[in-house]
C-alpha cells in the first residue's frame, strides 16, 4: 500500500507518504529534507518529503491524496538514495474509490447489525467488506473505497479485522463520500445499475449526478 498526500495550504510544501498503519511504538529518522518513519519492527510505514513541489510539479491548489507518475516517483527514489534511504517506490496507478457489486451478505457471527459481503470489484476481484448499513442488499451497486483509499475527510482506508472477521475496504455513504445535500443519517449510498462494476468513481461527477 503506498497512499500520498499533498496540502501545501495546511502544512506547507509537505508530500506525505504513508506506507503503513500507524503503531503505538515508532522510529523517526530525517536525513536532508526527508523524514523516515518506522514501526516498532521496524518496517517502514511512512515518508515525508519536505520543499518538493518544484521538484515533482505539484500545485498549491492540489489538497488531499495525489497519484504520482513515474518520473516523479523516480524523483522521489532519487531523493531517497541521495540521503542514504533505501529506494523502494513504486508507482501506484490504480483507482481506489470504485463501483462494486454486491454479490453475497451474510451475517456477522458476532455482531447483530453487522454483515459480511462479498462484493465484485475490477476484473472479477472480489472483496470482503464488513459493514454495517441498514440498507445494504445484494444486487446493489455500491461506491467501494479499497484498501489504500483517502477519503475526502483524510481518513485512509487499511485491512482490518472487524470483531474477528477480516475486511478489505468500505462500502461508502453519501456523507463519507462528501456529497453535497448528503444525508444525515446511516446508510450507505446505492448507484444506478447502468454504473459498471469496477469503475473509477469521480467524485466531481457522482456529485453533480446525485444532486
Amino acid at each position: 500500500m503506498q497512499v500520498t498526500s499533498y496540502n501545501p495550504q495546511e502544512l506547507g510544501d509537505v508530500l506525505i507518504m504513508v506506507l503503513g498503519a500507524d503503531t503505538p511504538k515508532q522510529s523517526v529518522i530525517q536525513k536532508g529534507n526527508v523524514v523516515q518513519i518506522k514501526d516498532e519492527q521496524q518496517k517502514v510505514i511512512g515518508y515525508n518529503f519536505f520543499d518538493v513541489a518544484q521538484q515533482l510539479n505539484l500545485q498549491s491548489t492540489d489538497n488531499g491524496q495525489v497519484f504520482l507518475d513515474e518520473a516523479q516517483i523516480a524523483t522521489l527514489n532519487n531523493i531517497l538514495q541521495n540521503n542514504d534511504f533505501e529506494p523502494d517506490l513504486q508507482v501506484e496507478s490504480t483507482p481506489k474509490l470504485v463501483v462494486g457489486d454486491v454479490k453475497e451478505i451474510k451475517s456477522h457471527p458476532d455482531s447483530d447489525h453487522l454483515h459480511v459481503c462479498q462484493i465484485e470489484l475490477d476484473n472479477g476481484q472480489m472483496a470482503q467488506i464488513v459493514c454495517g448499513a441498514p440498507n445494504i442488499a445484494v444486487g446493489q451497486k455500491v461506491v467501494v473505497a479499497k484498501v489504500g483509499a483517502m477519503m475526502p475527510s483524510g481518513q485512509i482506508i487499511f485491512a482490518g479485522v472487524l470483531r474477528g472477521v477480516d475486511s478489505a475496504g468500505m462500502v461508502c455513504s453519501a456523507r463519507e463520500l462528501g456529497l453535497e445535500n448528503a444525508p444525515q443519517k446511516r446508510g450507505i449510498l446505492v448507484l444506478d445499475n447502468n454504473y459498471s462494476t469496477g469503475s473509477a468513481i469521480d467524485l466531481v461527477k457522482l456529485n453533480q449526478a446525485y444532486q
